[in-house]
């Protein structure tokens, strides 16, 4: 069976998962086709490199220096195709061609930049390989960015993408670790200001959202936690947010210690990440949010790897 390899380039981590892909008909891959044998995470943050709005000569560095290896892994385990993906952190800054260019000559390998929308889409193509998406609005609050995918019917009827994520948030919000009441505030007020520029943010209001990507996920785990569950919870409340961010506020040191231990890699962006989850359910009119397993790298595997 074919092997390929998928790497995100993202705003903290640079991750490269490797899937084996039955041969099928004619028809749309679906979860039950393929199997991930690799999944390998390493921490860049390239988000930390750009300066003025560019991503320096180190960022670039950076990058091409986790690339080779995970290139190298993909050869070394036969992958039969490989593509890389960049979302905002390569997306947004000023020197964005010169900086692909630079990493892709180094590399000797092409860089698919994806605009915001087609990042969005991907969202939903992986998160619906493996389950039924009728009716609602899919969030993945990324690095540098936060997708919105409106879903009627079963198909992904509109999607937008806004340039404030998790990372970027605590760039420009936090001054030490964990973000104070002020900071948190700010975070929320910005979030919330970008959602209401939106001309259509009615279009994305629904009492169903979905959730995927690592905010989401890491808000499960600290949930999980906080309850004194084994695993991460599947369904995300607006309550269970509330009290997460009460604790923070109530008692730092017991929120950094739960932090700790849920999503070690994750202490500096995860409290942003759950104040954009928060800010999206309370101006999208949701008490609850289901978390999907898949997302864009299984997207980006099905519409531009295994076809």
């Amino acid at each position: 069976m074919p092997r390929y390899g998928v790497i995100d380039l993202g705003s903290n981590s640079v991750r490269l998962v490797i899937y084996e892909v039955r041969a099928h008909a004619d028809h749309p891959l679906r979860k039950k086709d393929f199997r991930a044998l690799v999944d390998e995470k390493k921490m860049a943050g390239l988000s930390a490199y750009v300066q003025d709005g560019r991503l320096s000569d180190a960022g670039v560095a950076k990058a091409v220096d986790v690339l080779e290896g995970h290139l190298r892994l993909a050869r070394d385990l036969d992958c039969d195709k490989t593509g890389i993906f960049a979302t905002a952190v390569l997306r947004n800054c000023a020197n964005s061609a010169e900086a692909v260019a630079a990493i892709e000559d180094a590399i000797g390998a092409p860089i698919d930049l994806l605009p915001g929308e087609e990042e969005a889409r991907l969202d939903f193509v992986g998160a619906s390989c493996d389950r039924a998406l009728e009716r609602g609005t899919l969030i993945d609050v990324g690095g540098g960015s936060t997708e919105l995918v409106r879903v009627e019917d079963g198909r992904d009827a509109r999607g937008v993408s806004l340039d404030q994520g998790c990372v970027s948030s605590y760039a420009q919000f936090v001054r030490l670790i964990l973000p104070t009441p002020d900071e948190a505030d700010a975070i929320r007020g910005a979030f919330a200001g970008r959602l209401a520029a939106l001309p259509d943010a009615g279009a994305f209001a629904s009492t169903r959202l979905y959730g995927v990507g690592g905010s989401v996920r890491g808000a499960a785990k600290l949930l999980g936690a906080l309850t004194g569950a084994p695993k991460a919870t599947r369904t995300i409340t607006r309550a269970g947010l509330a009290g997460l961010l009460a604790l923070l506020r109530d008692d730092p040191s017991a929120f950094a210690h739960l932090a700790t231990r849920a999503v070690p890699d994750r202490l500096h962006s995860i409290v942003p990440g759950c104040l954009i989850v928060a800010t999206l359910m309370e101006h999208l009119g949701a008490d609850e949010l289901e978390v999907c397993k898949h997302a864009i790298r299984e997207g980006y595997l099905i519409e531009r790897l295994a076809r």
